[in-house]
């Protein structure tokens, strides 16, 4: 059993070491767009007026992109503020609005920054990462926090948790029967997590652990809550970088469309239609430049997420095939981690596809304005 649980463990560190690729599945509801071959039927199409539809597509991908947000993980006040936005009267004129620099989006953003939000996404994080059976005293202290009023949280992460967190510690210090035991190869695995992990926020949990003065309450409290809270947090990170992101490439992408086609209107009837074209063509070619653009970080995206979502499940997996008793916290939150970075993996892909039909559509431009 010690050879299979060992094997299980170096099999983690290879991933964590060399990462890998993970099959697809399903778009998540974040997704922003259908694939490029359910929005490029207008060009296969060749409609009257390829910029118009061009537009209406830009326009009718911004509204899903953001009921995406309204119906995704993203925190609660961004996805209000995305209902919101799509239930105004103005439509796309709202949309647009919402996308643009300062705009709805950007002032939530804003207000993510207020103590009060902070303090509740704190207990929230703390609720969805200590389990009962680890760290009964916080979790019951921050579902009573949760429960209670802006006082009550920050009271909570003021003092309240440290608190709990010491009475916890006491607790597990005095429970001989149960106490867990904390290995050469243990430490050896937090190790390779504190230089190897693809998450930010793991690796720092990992180097907390193994700081100068820990012991081995600090080891056992990683596994048992600080891999847990570092990995929602890299996962919290991600869907906010790339919510950023793509607010502001598709607000830019609007703009851009709009410039482009009022210059392709402009050649016509042009005095000097030999500038005129070649102002239309600057102007589409900004356009397949700038989503040209996002399908590359989009793609760069999709490898990111598909190496964290394998990462989650090689540790799933170890910690199935584990006897340690300190892996038996980390087995729920890894798999729960592996499917939220596949979610996002499929996303990315669908996003890159989004823009891929934008790239060639304004190619297509391009080469239409040359006339």
């Amino acid at each position: 059993m010690r050879r299979q649980w060992w094997a299980a463990r170096a099999t983690a560190i290879a991933l964590l070491a060399g990462g890998g690729v993970l099959a697809a599945g399903a778009a998540p509801a974040w997704a922003g767009a259908p694939p490029a071959s359910t929005t490029s039927g207008a060009t296969q199409e060749q409609p009257a007026d390829p910029a118009a539809a061009m537009k209406a597509a830009a326009a009718a991908s911004a509204r899903d992109y953001v009921h995406s947000i309204a119906v995704s993980k993203l925190p609660a006040e961004l996805r209000v503020s995305a209902w919101n936005a799509l239930r105004s009267t103005r439509g796309d004129a709202a949309i647009a609005e919402w996308m643009a620099p300062g705009g709805g989006y950007a002032y939530t953003k804003q207000r993510l920054k207020d103590s009060r939000t902070q303090n509740r996404s704190f207990c929230e994080r703390v609720v969805a990462t200590h389990t009962a059976q680890f760290s009964p005293a916080v979790r019951a202290a921050a579902e009573k926090a949760l429960k209670g009023s802006d006082a009550d949280r920050a009271a909570f992460v003021k003092s309240g948790y440290a608190q709990a967190q010491k009475r916890d510690r006491e607790s597990r210090a005095a429970d001989v029967e149960h106490r867990l035991e904390v290995s050469a190869a243990d430490r050896e695995f937090v190790a390779a997590l504190a230089q190897h992990a693809p998450g930010e926020q793991v690796r720092v949990a990992a180097q907390w652990a193994l700081r100068p003065g820990a012991t081995d309450a600090d080891i056992a409290e990683f596994y048992g809550y600080g891999w847990a809270t570092g990995g929602s947090l890299d996962l919290e990170a991600y869907r906010l970088h790339v919510s950023d992101a793509e607010t502001a490439r598709r607000a830019a992408l609007s703009q851009l469309i709009a410039k482009a086609a009022a210059a392709e209107e402009a050649v016509k009837g042009a005095a000097d239609a030999a500038k005129a074209r070649a102002e239309a063509e600057a102007a589409w070619k900004a356009v397949s430049e700038h989503a040209g653009g996002a399908q590359k970080a989009w793609l760069a995206e999709q490898e990111a997420a598909a190496a964290q979502a394998e990462n989650w499940r090689g540790i799933a997996k170890a910690a199935k095939e584990s006897a340690n008793e300190l892996w038996k916290g980390i087995g729920d939150p890894a798999d729960a981690n592996q499917t939220s970075w596949a979610e996002e993996q499929a996303g990315a892909t669908a996003s890159a596809g989004f823009w891929k039909d934008m790239f060639e559509r304004a190619r297509d431009a391009e080469n239409r304005v040359k006339g």
